[in-house]
């Protein structure tokens, strides 16, 4: 913006400016407006540009901590002061968040030395908008890649969406995972038992963010259902059939192959080059009335692919610092 002799700028060209050029790559509220999407509406509800830009100042410290990764950072104090800080320093280098702040527990949680550390006692519309707040924050420190994850109780979790939408935008979203916290309980009420909480998993722009495809290992009882058959040489393998549905006119795979044509109605599920490799190296099975099937090993296996549903139980944690401290395998998986 050229500023000169020539050009005069109101307040409200000053704000429409920083708006355009420092907030989100897409403010959120007109997207909301254009994609027509719902969004929640209370008293006291801030606007974006306020809790980026205002000039209200808390107090907090940085804690030392006995640590090589020059990184690392515990900082002590109201979080909303300390994002905002952070973002002269932090903005847009942020990989990955997150967040469980706890909710509908009417309680004060200190740390082990007793100085007040979260005050769980607002109610609904506070509650979110404090969370508001500080996602808009959290925001602005992500990077293109970046993820978050924020853990919350089904009381209000499914609000908590609606606000991640208008923070992160509905496009953004990518799970609603149910974490499955403890065993299953058998109340006497007119209700199923409550056993899960949920985590909410966004990415800052979906078609950049950072994936691990991890994937669960096999179990003892899942692999001797799956791959029942043994050999001294091969270890645990099952068998699956050569052809697949489907005739071929013209093509390799509805050839003859070993004095064999595919069955009625279906082809050779790989060329007779690759049929003739895998006899080589033994890895067809041929049956006493001669029917060939492809033989797949178990330790080849590359595990399952992680679903939505997650089973991270807390009974028998040690809560060393605060009784809503979270399990560490999860967080492990998460990271």
């Amino acid at each position: 913006m050229k500023i000169n002799k020539s050009y005069r700028i109101t307040l409200d060209d000053f704000e429409a400016f920083i708006r355009k050029n420092f907030t989100a790559e897409e403010p959120q509220l007109s997207y909301l407006k254009k994609t027509k999407n719902c969004f929640l509406e209370y008293p006291d509800k801030a606007d974006e540009f306020e809790i980026l830009f205002g000039n209200e100042t808390g107090n907090f410290k940085e804690l030392e901590i006995n640590h090589k990764a020059k990184e690392n950072k515990f900082i002590f104090g109201d979080n909303f002061y300390v994002l905002r800080k952070l973002l002269d320093t932090h903005r847009s280098r942020i990989d990955l968040v997150y967040i469980d702040p706890p909710f509908g527990t009417g309680q004060n949680f200190n740390s082990i030395d007793e100085d007040a550390a979260y005050s769980d006692t607002l109610i609904e519309s506070e509650f979110l908008e404090l969370l508001r707040k500080r996602l808009f924050l959290l925001r602005e420190l992500m990077s293109a890649q970046a993820s978050i994850y924020l853990h919350i109780d089904k009381k209000i979790g499914h609000y908590v969406k609606i606000i991640m939408d208008e923070v992160f935008g509905q496009r953004n979203f990518i799970n609603d995972i149910t974490r499955i916290k403890c065993n299953p309980k058998n109340f006497s009420r007119n209700a199923y038992g409550n056993y899960s909480d949920m985590i909410l998993y966004y990415a800052k722009n979906r078609d950049k963010q950072i994936w691990n495809d991890i994937t669960e290992p096999m179990s003892k009882t899942k692999r001797e259902e799956l791959f029942p058959k043994f050999n001294a040489k091969l270890g645990f393998y099952t068998t699956n059939p050569i052809h697949a549905p489907g005739r071929t006119v013209d093509g390799d795979t509805g050839l003859e192959w070993k004095g064999l044509m595919p069955p009625k109605g279906r082809h050779w599920r790989y060329s007779r080059a690759v049929l003739d490799s895998l006899d080589a190296k033994g890895l067809i099975e041929w049956s006493a009335t001669g029917n060939p099937r492809k033989i797949v090993l178990a330790k080849e296996h590359k595990g399952f692919k992680i679903q939505d549903v997650w089973e991270f139980k807390d009974k028998g944690m040690s809560y060393v610092d605060y009784p809503t401290q979270k399990n560490f395998d999860l967080l492990e998986r998460i990271i």
